[in-house]
């Protein structure tokens, strides 16, 4: 069992930056043997894919809208995984969910993951 907490959400401006936080409750050793992801979750929209990073922490894969502006990263001492937003866009607006799964890898489903956290708003005005 592993449980997830998110934050760094809030509003910002187009082209602004924002870094996202999601702390796990496992210890590092525990914490490295999950596979971690981002999803989001717009207004009427069903949950999408946003970015992951394997178990081991030497892959990393991203969603087509946010490659190039997106970058996630996991720091296994600190069992914490990190979602560095870029040039933000309108359309990013969205509810921001962690999730893990063990022993994963390039996994981009939402029914792939068992572990979810309770989401963080980001807003990004025009």
């Amino acid at each position: 069992q592993v449980q997830l907490v998110e934050s760094g959400g809030g509003l910002v401006q187009a082209g602004g930056s924002l870094r996202l936080s999601c702390a796990a409750s496992a210890s590092g050793r525990t914490f490295s043997t999950y596979g971690m992801a981002w999803f989001r979750q717009a207004p009427g929209k069903e949950r999408e894919f946003v970015a992951g990073i394997g178990w081991s922490g030497g892959s990393t894969y991203y969603a087509a809208s946010v490659k190039g502006r997106f970058t996630i990263s996991r720091d296994n001492a600190k069992s914490t995984v990190y979602l560095q937003m870029n040039i933000l866009k309108p359309e990013d607006t969205a509810v921001y969910y962690c999730a893990a799964q063990k022993w994963s890898d390039y996994r981009v489903r939402v029914d792939e993951y068992g572990y979810w956290g309770q989401g963080t708003q980001v807003t990004v005005s025009s």
